[in-house]
C-alpha cells in the first residue's frame, strides 16, 4: 500500500450538491480538490425525477442531469473527479497537519484539507413495492415532491416532528393526507400533534401501518394493516411519502470527529469547520434541519471557502516562520 500514497491539496469525499459545489469553488480557488464519488454518485438526487425547486432552472430538472451538469461544471475548472469509495480516515490534530483517507481499501490520498460531503440516507420501510415505485410515486421528501400531487389525495408514514411537519405541509396543497401511526401516539412534540389535529384533511390512522403499495409504473393505492387487529383495507392515494428518518453516512467517521446522538457531524458556529483542523464537513451529513439540495450546495461552498481560508493561514504561518 505505502507505493500508492498521493498527496494532493484538498480531498472532497462525496459527490452530490454540497460535494460538487465544494469542488467548483475549491478549484478556482487553485485548491486542485479531488473528488471520490463514494458508492452512489450525484448522491440523492440521482434517485429523484424531477427537481422544481433548484434556483436557475425555470423548467425544472431531472434530478440525475442536474447532478451530471454540476460534474460538468466542477471540471472545467480543473477538479478531478474518480469513481471510488473512501474506506478509512486518519485525521491530523495538528493545525497544519497531514490527513489520510484509505479509497477501496488499497490506495492511500494524504490530503492537507478535507471536505466531508457524504450525505444521508432516508430510511425506508424496505417493502418491495414501496422500493420499486421510487421515484413513482414513493418518496422521502415532502417539501421536494409534495407540489407534484397538488389537490391530490396522498398519505405519509411516520409518528415524529419530521412526521408531523410534512404532513401540515402535505395538507396545504393537498386534497387529503393520510398519515399512518404505527403505535397508539405520536413520537412528536405536543405543539406539532395540535397542528395536525386542527388541520381537517388529515386523518390519523394509529396502529396502523403499510402492507403494500399498490401500482405497476405508478402509485395507485395503498395496502394498509391495523397491527392490532389485523383488519386490511385499501385506500386510493397517488403518492405515499416516508417520513421515518435519515441516517448520516458517518460511519467511518465515528470515533474521529464529534457528532451529535445520530451521527451527524458537529460543525463550530456558522462554519463548517469539524473538530479536526482541516476538516471540514457540508451538506446533510452535519445537517438534519433543511436537507435540500440549494441548502447543501450552500454549505458545499462555504466549506471550501474555510478550507481556503485554513490553507492561506497555514501559508502565512510559515512565511513568519
Amino acid at each position: 500500500m505505502s507505493e500508492k500514497i498521493e498527496r494532493i491539496k484538498t480531498l472532497i469525499i462525496g459527490s452530490g450538491p454540497a460535494g460538487y459545489t465544494a469542488a467548483i469553488y475549491a478549484a478556482r480557488a487553485d485548491l486542485k480538490p479531488v473528488v471520490y464519488t463514494g458508492m452512489e454518485p450525484g448522491g440523492q438526487l440521482t434517485t429523484t425525477t424531477e427537481v422544481d425547486n433548484f434556483p436557475g432552472y425555470p423548467e425544472g430538472i431531472d434530478g440525475p442531469t442536474m447532478m451530471v451538469q454540476l460534474q460538468q461544471q466542477a471540471e472545467r475548472f480543473g477538479t478531478e473527479v474518480r469513481i471510488g469509495m473512501v474506506t478509512a480516515v486518519e485525521f491530523s490534530d495538528e493545525v497544519g497537519g497531514i490527513h489520510r483517507a484509505t479509497v477501496d481499501d488499497d490506495k492511500v490520498v494524504e490530503a492537507e484539507t478535507i471536505i466531508i460531503s457524504t450525505g444521508a440516507t432516508a430510511k425506508y420501510l424496505n417493502i418491495p413495492s414501496e422500493q420499486r415505485l421510487r421515484g413513482g410515486g414513493v418518496s422521502a421528501c415532502a417539501v421536494c415532491d409534495g407540489f407534484f400531487y397538488k389537490g391530490q389525495e396522498v398519505a405519509i408514514v411516520g409518528a415524529g416532528d419530521t412526521a408531523a411537519e410534512e404532513a401540515s405541509y402535505l395538507a396545504n396543497i393537498c386534497k387529503k393526507v393520510t398519515m399512518l401511526v404505527r403505535r397508539d401516539e405520536m413520537r412528536a412534540s405536543k405543539a406539532m400533534q395540535h397542528r395536525v389535529n386542527n388541520l381537517p384533511n388529515i386523518d390519523i390512522r394509529y396502529n396502523t401501518e403499510v402492507d403494500e403499495v399498490l401500482g405497476e409504473q405508478v402509485v395507485e393505492g395503498l395496502r394498509i394493516v391495523n397491527n392490532q387487529t389485523g383488519e386490511k383495507e385499501e385506500i386510493a392515494i397517488t403518492g405515499l411519502f416516508i417520513a421515518i428518518g435519515h441516517k448520516p453516512n458517518t460511519d467511518i467517521f465515528k470515533g474521529k470527529l464529534e457528532m451529535d446522538e445520530t451521527g451527524y457531524i458537529i460543525t463550530k458556529g456558522k462554519t463548517t469547520k469539524t473538530s479536526m483542523p482541516g476538516v471540514f464537513a457540508s451538506g446533510d451529513v452535519q445537517d438534519k434541519e433543511y436537507r435540500q439540495a440549494v441548502t447543501a450546495a450552500g454549505t458545499g461552498c462555504m466549506a471550501a471557502l474555510d478550507a481556503e481560508r485554513y490553507l492561506a493561514t497555514i501559508e502565512t504561518a510559515k512565511e513568519v516562520v
